[in-house]
Formats: C-alpha cells, structure tokens, sequence
C-alpha cells in the first residue's frame, strides 16, 4: 500500500527548511480576471501552491488572488520563472526581482523561481543561474529551480554553481510520456520532479486503460492521471479555469492505485512520441 495522501502534504526542498506542497494548480493561459478568480477557486478548494510564469502574463494576477483569498502570504506556495536572459546577471536579476514586484510588491517575495527554460544556451543558462543565485542570498526568493532541463544542463552547473542542485525540475510528465532517465536523475540526487500537462490537456479522455480504471474507482479520467503523479513521487502541477474541474481534480484522495493499475499506466508510457509539448534532451 501507498503511503496515504493528502491535499496538505509537502515535501522538502534539498538544502533548505523550505517546503513545498505535492499538489500545485498551473495557470498556463490564465489571463486577467479569470486567472484570479481561477486561483480564488483553486485556494478555496485547498491547492496551495500556484505556478505562475514571465511567459504566462499572469504574475499580477496571481498575487492578486492571494491577496483576496484572506490566507496569510506564507500560507501559499508561489512560483514563477525568467523567460529569457536579460544579457548580464545584474539585468537577469532585475528581471526576477520585477516578477517578485508584480507578484507580491516592493517588500514581497516568491517561494520558487525556476530558469523557464534550456534552450538559450550554456552562456545564457549561466547567466539566469548566478541570477538565481544572487535572488537566493537575498530574501526575495526561497528556492530556485529549472524546467524543461535534461541531465546534462543541470550537470553543467557543477562548473560554476555555488548552489547545487537546482531544488526542482518542472518538466512535462503523464503516463504517455515519463521521461524515465532524467525523472530517476532527478530523483537520486534529491531534485523534486514537477509534472506540467499532468492531464495531457484532455487529449487522452478516450483512453481505454484510463477509462478502465476510472470506472473502477468511480473517478475521472482526470483523477486518476493526478493520483498516478501523486504516488510517482511527481509534483502534478494540473491547470484548469472551469471552476467546478478545478475543485474536481483536487478530489484524489479517496482512493489509491493499486501496483497492477500502476504497471498498466507505466506501459502507457510511448517516449518521446508521446510529448504534446516537449521532451528534454538529456545531453549536451
């Protein structure tokens, strides 16, 4: 049997007392009003840990909600993450620290900053890194993280990182697509593994074993996507902005998977095939 789950759980972060929650709420495409009424929905339901983006325009949004939510600001776990190097570690920096701004004000603070992604280059990467680095030393952030990093960006930190590893790796995860190398990399060297698209974007609601499942449980679909994260020791990160979804795919603790329900959906698994947004390359 699984260790029982719950909507408070965390975990912690490698080489810091910090922790974060195992279920987060993503607000990929959540703009304006309705990416705070989206997080409003998502708090009232018990979610705290949203995650949030330069690239997603919704930074404002998300701290708005929070605000409004009457929750304390150490109650909720936000994240966000640098698009782009701004072309020195001092403009890097500025860029984050506007991102704190936007998110929780002049004196605020993010939990979690990550490098959006590693596709600008080993100069640019470094760049964002001792960015973070320098964001970390300060109080205007907790942690610091990648997304969409293969094994080898994140060795080549080793060269020059006074912060080693990065505590989190966001990458896209789903039975379809499991990323079974640099998951297990991240997970040996105590990096937490975040699952963006946990829910495929409802590209597999027809799927027979899902659906076999599910009818199993009495659950969704959705439901058993999250709980498989869940108890891969993955930090599902679902993202939606129907309110009654919202508070649905929070609704996986009353059941578990059994092992041979957990082969079947490992089996699902179909590579690189199976990204419907990307696959990290695991070398340099």
């Amino acid at each position: 049997m699984a260790t029982r789950l719950s909507i408070t759980d965390l975990l912690p972060l490698a080489n810091s007392s910090v922790k974060i929650p195992r279920l987060g709420f993503g607000v990929y495409q959540s703009t304006s009003k309705v990416c705070v009424n989206s997080c409003l929905t998502a708090l009232k339901a018990g979610y705290r840990h949203i995650d949030s983006a330069q690239y997603y325009t919704n930074e404002k949004e998300v701290g708005e909600a929070v605000r409004q939510s009457g929750l304390k600001r150490s109650e909720v776990f936000i994240t966000t993450k640098i698009l782009s190097p701004g072309g020195s570690v001092e403009k890097s920096y500025q860029s984050c620290l506007e991102s704190v701004m936007k998110i929780d004000g002049e004196d605020g603070y993010v939990d979690l900053i990550l490098i959006h992604s590693a596709s600008s280059g080993s100069k640019s990467r470094k760049e964002m890194w001792q960015a973070l680095e320098r964001l970390l030393e300060g109080v205007k952030v907790k942690g610091i993280g990648v997304s969409n990093w293969g094994i080898g960006h994140i060795e080549e930190l080793k060269s020059f990182a006074k912060f080693y590893p990065p505590q989190v790796n966001q990458i896209e995860l789903h039975p379809f697509h499991e990323q079974r190398e640099v998951v297990d990399f991240c997970h040996k060297n105590n990096i937490i593994v975040e699952a963006y698209c946990p829910l495929v974007r409802n590209q597999k609601a027809n799927d027979p074993t899902l659906n076999e499942i599910a009818k199993t449980h009495n659950k969704t679909v959705g439901h058993v996507l999250i709980r498989y994260c869940l108890q891969k020791d993955w930090v599902p990160l679902p993202k939606s902005d129907t309110p009654s979804r919202i508070v649905e795919n929070a609704n996986v603790y009353d059941f578990e998977l059994s092992k041979e329900e957990m082969a079947k959906l490992n089996a699902l698994d179909q590579g690189t095939r199976g990204a419907i947004v990307e696959s990290v390359i695991n070398t340099l």
